[in-house]
């Protein structure tokens, strides 16, 4: 196996070929699979990248061996003699897997270069479907990164050109770039989605704020929201460009946080409007819709703050997170100023429009019922309007009740809830919803899976495919770093060591030396320095095993007395499937034995620098938002008029999580860095729905529970069914986007939007109408002390007629 080319100087950069066969019967002794591979390595390696004067080829720019040739994997070793031995007709030589002996006595490992490997007895190879290619690359100084750069393209060019040549084999190139390119591919690929998202969400808003009156109907506010949205999103993404911040993928995500916190709070202002009084002014009807939804708005937008902000500051650890969160906390910011300015004027300018009794599109005055008479049928239908003086003192307040939301919600959907008889199914829905959730949460899996942020027709997906496919059968190879002097002559140290590595595939210069030793009738318990100087002088200078002498470190002491100080070995373990959950729990078991172990070890693998940074940072962000929003709750009780509403809101927050977790994990959406960001969000959306719910609800007094829970639907329900229909539909178009990046996205915040919803129009309304305290008052005894007292006051009009007012006091 090639050794790890830490000793090279520079970064070390990866170009991977996997060449799936098409049928199992290729066996080793036909000249299809190899012939291929040996014709595509000759050609990889000729390609010239042409500078000024020169032209750069792979023997430029790869990592060198320290006979000053190229590192090439094993696999071009094991063909070369399989096409030598093939040439002379000699039948001895046979491949074995997964390690194999070349014609002068080098084991080399093959589990990672054959894939869908049928073996005889013996381990002797049979067939192999797939052939994997590996080369690696210096990256040393700029020219050199340039130069590899465009010789990665050139890679890649190749290799298309050999596979229109060669159709019978399947061929994935990979590179360094690869995942950097296809992550990017998701923004390329969601467009025109995404303008079909934002053409449904317009049509849905202005249908939402439309009725059949076309004096009250307001079409232009529900564009107008949007364009308030659409504002903040855009100043958002100036600045962080303007900062120097670099525009990924997840940033896809940011829109839709946007469009549920935005759409929600003018839909609110909108609704505050249908309360207020129409003989008022304006301004003070805009001045009772500011206080009537903006104290809500700011708390729930803090919210949004805090809780990004948490995500955005350095405890948290991705960076994708961390841009993203900064992105949303700026987004959030200027919506919040933008609805206090841009749609409170906007507002402002439609209750003109209405006040003057003009068509709420084309701002032309309407004419009065009786000056229609004589026009055509869809001409009074288009100018459909109720007058002032056309309607009775009783009527005034339902002005707005031919709205089709809200006379949904006043004339049916509210007794419906409240029915006795509904009730106990809507109790039992929720204890399913909870056995289901729970179901999904015990199986929560964290996903580190990079091909999970990528869209799905790229190099990536088809490569990581083919890998699991033909290559998953070892783990990646692990080195395994003794780092202290200990006795390797002593025979129960050998014992220990072999111990340690016992069950794994070694490439060892250490079990090799003792099979050397044994080979030649020595014992392995040789005296020290017997064993050194075998070690050195036969062991090491022997053709099959000199490549070992990278894996030795001696030092000579004070009396010339020579000691190994320090050595490496490579581990591979027989795996069914590589996952990284297996990889990680057989991480975690040599990290515990390594502690307790006499030989003082440590193992490593490029792989687990990222699973320990991936699994300390995964769920960092959620955790810290979590405690953050939890605290701000529990802050907030001591200034609200009722703490009961954050306990309420807290248990609602923590039902719609668990919720949205356990049902992710059955839709088969891990716990990776684009969920964690949407369960963030899920926590302000769901206080974003609930709070001005909850709050009607505790704070309402004098009537029954039943009775204030029909009010709480009433007053805030349109709002936010309205905003849900509009999330939903910019949702749908999210879903056919063929990317893995979008799918987790849309399958998260469709969790999050649908359980809100559930728990808004039935979890919460059904809870609270049999759950203490009770809203009755207690009918206090009536003793002297508060006896009723009626004051009689007389008083007297113009023509003298004598008329009595009684006023009750207590």
């Amino acid at each position: 196996m090639p050794h790890s080319p830490a000793c090279q100087k520079g970064i070390l950069q990866q170009l991977s070929i996997s060449l799936p066969l098409r049928s199992k019967s290729d066996t080793c002794s036909t000249h299809l699979p190899f012939g291929n591979s040996k014709q595509l390595h000759a050609a990889v390696t000729r390609i010239q990248v042409p500078r000024p004067g020169f032209n750069y080829t792979f023997a430029h720019i790869c990592i060198l061996n320290n006979d000053k040739t190229c590192i090439v994997d094993d696999i071009v070793h094991v063909l070369e003699e399989l096409k030598n031995a093939r040439a002379t007709n000699r039948t001895n030589f046979a491949i074995t897997y997964p390690i194999t002996h070349l014609k002068d006595g080098r084991a080399v490992y093959n589990g990672h270069q054959l894939g869908g490997v049928t073996v005889h007895s013996k381990d002797r190879v049979k067939s192999a479907e797939a052939v994997q290619l590996t080369y690696y690359l210096q990256s040393i100084n700029s020219l050199n990164d340039m130069v590899a750069e465009r010789w990665e393209s050139s890679f890649c060019d190749t290799v298309r050109l050999f596979q229109k040549s060669n159709s019978k084999v399947k061929m994935y190139p990979y590179t360094s770039s690869s995942l950097r390119e296809d992550f990017q591919k998701t923004s390329r690929v969601s467009e025109r989605y995404l303008v079909t998202s934002l053409i449904l969400v317009v049509t849905m808003a202005i249908l939402c704020c439309s009725m059949q009156d076309c004096v009250r109907s307001k079409p232009w506010l529900g564009l107008l929201g949007l364009v308030t949205i659409s504002l903040a999103t855009l100043t958002a993404a100036g600045i962080i460009n303007l900062t120097g911040g670099k525009y990924n993928s997840t940033f896809l995500g940011v829109p839709f946080i946007m469009l549920g916190h935005g759409l929600y709070g003018t839909f609110e202002m909108l609704s505050s409007w249908r309360k207020t009084r129409e003989d008022q002014h304006v301004k003070e009807r805009t001045a009772a819709v500011y206080a009537d939804s903006m104290l809500s708005f700011s708390l729930t937008t803090a919210m949004y703050l805090v809780t990004f902000g948490i995500g955005a500051s350095p405890f948290t650890n991705i960076e994708a997170a961390r841009i993203f969160c900064c992105n949303s906390c700026i987004a959030i910011f200027f919506n919040y100023l933008y609805v206090l300015s841009f749609y409170g004027s906007s507002l402002v300018f439609t209750g003109y429009i209405e006040n003057n009794y003009q068509h709420s599109i084309f701002c032309r005055k309407v004419p009065k019922p009786e000056a229609l008479q004589e026009k055509p049928a869809w001409y009074r239908f288009l100018l459909t309007a109720r007058f002032s003086e056309d309607t009775t003192d009783g009527e005034e307040a339902n002005t707005y009740d031919s709205h089709l939301l809200v006379c949904f919600l006043k004339r049916y959907y509210c007794d419906w809830i409240t029915n006795t008889y509904v009730k106990p199914f809507v109790v039992l829905f929720y204890l399913i919803y909870i056995s289901f959730a729970l179901m999904g949460y015990l199986q929560v899996s964290e996903g580190s899976d990079l091909s999970n942020i990528v869209a799905t027709a790229t190099q990536t997906i088809e490569y990581t495919t083919a890998q699991q496919k033909y290559f998953s059968n070892y783990s990646p190879v692990i080195g395994f770093y003794i780092y202290e002097s200990i006795e390797y002559w002593n025979t129960s140290v050998q014992e220990d060591v072999l111990e340690y590595t016992k069950g794994f595939v070694r490439i060892s210069w250490f079990e090799s030396y003792l099979n050397y030793l044994r080979k030649l009738n020595v014992t392995t318990g040789l005296p020290k320095k017997n064993f050194t100087d075998m070690l050195r002088n036969s062991f090491l200078k022997a053709p099959q095993f000199s490549h070992f002498q990278e894996d030795i470190i001696f030092s000579k002491k004070y009396n010339d007395e020579v000691d190994v100080v320090a050595s490496r070995m490579f581990l591979v373990a027989k795996t069914m499937e590589t996952n990284r959950e297996e990889l990680y729990d057989l991480l975690e078991t040599l990290r515990r034995l390594s502690v307790t172990s006499k030989v003082k070890f440590i193992v490593f693998n490029p792989s687990f620098v990222y699973m320990d940074r991936y699994t300390s940072s995964l769920g960092a962000p959620l955790h810290n938002s979590c405690i953050s929003a939890l605290f701000l709750l529990f802050f907030s009780a001591f200034l609200v008029a009722d703490s009961l509403i954050n306990v309420w809101l807290t248990l609602t927050v923590v039902s719609v999580e668990f919720g949205v977790i356990g049902f992710m994990t059955l839709w088969k959406v891990e716990l990776d860095c684009i969920s964690v960001l949407c369960l963030i969000y899920g926590i302000n959306y769901t206080i974003d729905n609930c709070a001005p719910l909850l709050s009607t609800f505790v704070l309402g007094k004098d009537f029954t529970r039943t009775k204030w829970v029909k009010n709480a639907l009433e007053v805030h329900g349109v709002a936010i069914l309205q905003s849900y229909l509009c999330y939903l539909v910019g949702l749908i178009p999210l879903a056919a986007v063929p990317s893995n990046l979008t799918c987790t996205l849309f399958r998260c915040l469709f969790l999050i939007a649908f359980v809100t919803f559930f728990h808004c129009f039935a979890i919460l309304p059904v809870i609270l109408t049999f759950l203490p305290p009770s809203k009755k008052k207690r009918k206090e005894k009536k003793n002297p002390e508060n006896r009723e007292e009626i004051e009689c006051v007389e008083m007297v009009d113009i023509d003298s007629t004598r008329v009595v007012d009684q006023i009750t006091t207590v």
